[in-house]
């Protein structure tokens, strides 16, 4: 029996709320996990990130192999130990690295031979061993091993990458021991229509947990991204969750919920709060800005985050300026919190039967 359940759906569009129950509790959706790729989300106490209203974080199989090490976190109480997080999590299988370390990177359809990014030894990673790590790790949702392409991508490429995704995928599933975690298969083929219908297919009658849309935010562009989610969530499995993986500016969360998106993550929000940029409902907020020297007035009137409630824009620009580790702290956490209250909105819009009407009037100013 499946464990996510559609609480409601959108009468205007294929957008849902839905419910995901884990060993470490239930996960509403749509959702949008923040980024702790190594275990940590940068800059950012456990804390302080449940505050911010975040309850699934994601963390990477591939740094994690390297450093600590499976066995560390196996001693040191498996990831929900490392982390200090007793809520959900979800790990990647490290497939993104063959895409974004390629230069280090050895692939055939056996798996994937990487140089270490952090001391050049040589990694070999397949589909059996990126399973079994997760399956160790004891993260709650964990991903098949695929592999990513560029963008643009020519056809014989393509095909390679999404044969190799399937066969791997079919590993992935005989390998997969821990029975308290769902296993994910990820959809490829950039934004060749053809190729993901082949590859969805193909994944949906190996019967997952979930499915993932990977190889898109790698510059194909807004309108060939959500043609590509829409056409794709099509061909999957109502009651499974989606998840759209990485891209997650507030405009594309939106247009991918409308179009049957359940889960995100992307490193927007605390990439761009330690770079002094915070988002907003009315746009973005650069804290550097001469504009703000003297300003007593919060990132963002209304918000109920910790930063909002205790400093100015005046404030943050001084942290900044003076590379007080300060401020990417507190903008991290107003990032965060936006990301949540827009889910949260979202959610309530689903659920209410508001949101295609919601979403048309506010698309346009959101950052």
């Amino acid at each position: 029996m499946s464990d996510f359940f559609l609480l409601n759906t959108d009468s205007q569009s294929q957008g849902r709320a839905g419910l995901l129950k884990t060993g470490h509790g239930e996960i509403e959706t749509p959702t949008f996990m923040p980024v702790g790729t190594g275990g940590a989300v940068k800059g950012i106490t456990p804390a302080q990130l449940k505050e911010t209203g975040a309850n699934v974080v994601l963390a990477n199989t591939y740094h994690l192999m390297l450093r600590p090490g499976v066995e560390v976190v196996e001693a040191l109480g498996g990831l929900h130990g490392l982390m200090s997080w007793d809520g959900p999590i979800l790990t990647d299988s490290g497939g993104y690295q063959i895409f974004s370390l390629s230069r280090l990177a050895k692939i055939d359809d056996g798996g994937v031979e990487f140089a270490s990014h952090i001391d050049g030894a040589r990694i070999v990673l397949d589909a059996e061993k990126a399973t079994r790590i997760q399956n160790r790790l004891g993260a709650d949702i964990i991903m098949c091993l695929d592999q990513c392409t560029s963008f643009p991508v020519e056809a014989g490429e393509l095909k390679t990458a999404v044969d190799r995704t399937i066969a791997w995928a079919k590993r992935c599933k005989t390998a997969h021991a821990n029975g308290n975690q769902h296993l994910f298969a990820i959809v490829q083929g950039a934004i060749d229509l053809e190729m993901r219908t082949y590859c969805a297919r193909e994944l949906v009658k190996l019967d997952f947990d979930g499915y993932a849309l990977g190889g898109l935010g790698l510059g194909e562009g807004h309108e060939n991204m959500i043609r590509t989610v829409g056409h794709t969530t099509a061909l999957l499995p109502q009651d499974k969750p989606r998840y759209l993986m990485g891209a997650g500016t507030p405009t594309d969360i939106i247009a991918a919920v409308r179009a049957g998106i359940d889960m995100f993550d992307c490193v927007l929000p605390t990439r761009n709060g330690r770079n002094a940029f915070a988002f907003t409902r009315t746009g973005p907020v650069r804290l550097r800005n001469n504009a703000h020297i003297s300003s007593t007035e919060p990132i963002e009137a209304g918000c109920d985050c910790y930063c909002c409630r205790n400093f100015c824009r005046g404030s943050l620009r001084h942290f900044f300026n003076t590379s007080e580790m300060l401020g990417p702290i507190l903008v991290s956490i107003h990032n965060l919190r936006f990301y949540q209250r827009l889910m949260t909105r979202i959610r309530e819009k689903l659920k209410a039967g508001e949101f295609s009407a919601w979403a048309d009037k506010i698309q346009h100013i959101t950052p």
